[in-house]
């Protein structure tokens, strides 16, 4: 008999244990007929990351396991249109995007959230609280971001012209991968005499990029360079970290996170000498290091 009550407590712990793993992948349907692949790990204090373009959840890797080891609840999904999420034919506008991250925060019931966006998700970031009021969210950091404008106007002059967004979009169009393989080493600034990161692993991080959906990819590339969040960033009224690379061929510092910091009044600007636009990866320990200490704080 207590053998027999051993076994049925061990399959009961088993068990358990499977649901836990089963829990933390699953697909959240923030619209009709559309599901996020949403990766949730760890206990404690909840943070999500949203990550760049044209990546997919899997960039953070070297974060979520850090996070998670340091006593927090990390939640990781993939941008519609991206990564296992569901490939909608529209809907890739920033009201959308941060649509779809509120739904995860109401459906996953968060409470006291630090949103970090990296790149193109710093603008999901602003969006959700000049759209949702910052609901449940306690910090923000914003990384490599894209915010507050990148399009090169009068207003803007620093910005960036109009035709290089459309040779992008042209390059894409023309031969999507190969677009990939360039834009890869400039996102992680290799060239002759620096490669920060193997061969194998800059191949991983473009196969990354190729499972998205070519119309998401030219959408929110419009998206990312053509929004205005300078009216927006007055909302945000929690403490925010800004950490960018001095060094980032992608989104120059001075149009970005340098006028963010100016505007964002309850800021940390920290600036990585030398650091190209994928620092994520880069400069992973220092990163995982400055967030830890800002979550801490």
């Amino acid at each position: 008999m207590e053998n027999s009550l051993t076994h049925a407590n061990t399959s009961l712990r088993d068990s358990e244990f499977d649901i836990q793993l089963q829990n933390t992948d699953k697909y959240i349907e923030t619209a009709q007929n559309v599901k996020l692949y949403v990766k949730d790990y760890g206990k404690g204090k909840p943070v999500i990351l949203i990550h760049g373009w044209p990546l997919s959840n899997e960039m953070w890797e070297y974060q979520i396991e850090f996070l998670v080891q340091n006593n927090f609840r990390v939640i990781a999904y993939d941008r519609r249109g991206f990564g296992k999420s569901s490939q909608p034919w529209d809907g890739y506008d920033y009201d959308t995007l941060a649509d779809d991250l509120s739904a995860i925060i109401d459906q996953l019931q968060l409470e006291n959230v630090t949103l970090v966006g990296f790149s193109m998700g710093g603008g999901e970031v602003v969006r959700y609280f000049s759209r949702h009021g910052g609901k449940d969210v306690r910090k923000a950091a914003l990384i490599s971001s894209i915010i507050p404008f990148l399009a090169k106007t009068e207003d803007n002059p620093e910005g960036r012209p109009k035709e290089k967004g459309e040779a992008t979009a042209a390059a894409i169009r023309e031969d999507r991968i190969g677009f990939l393989e360039n834009f890869g080493k400039t996102f992680f600034g290799v060239n002759i005499i620096n490669k920060p990161l193997s061969t194998p692993l800059l191949e991983y991080y473009r196969n990354l990029c190729s499972v998205a959906s070519p119309r998401a990819t030219l959408k929110c590339a419009e998206s990312l360079s053509n929004t205005d969040f300078r009216d927006e960033l007055h909302t945000i009224k929690v403490p925010t970290l800004i950490i960018h690379g001095d060094d980032d061929k992608n989104v120059p510092i001075e149009v970005s996170s340098q006028k963010t910091a100016e505007a964002i009044t309850n800021s940390t600007f920290i600036v990585y000498e030398g650091a190209p636009h994928g620092l994520f990866y880069t400069e992973k320990d220092r990163l995982n290091e400055d967030l830890l200490n800002f979550l801490n704080a």
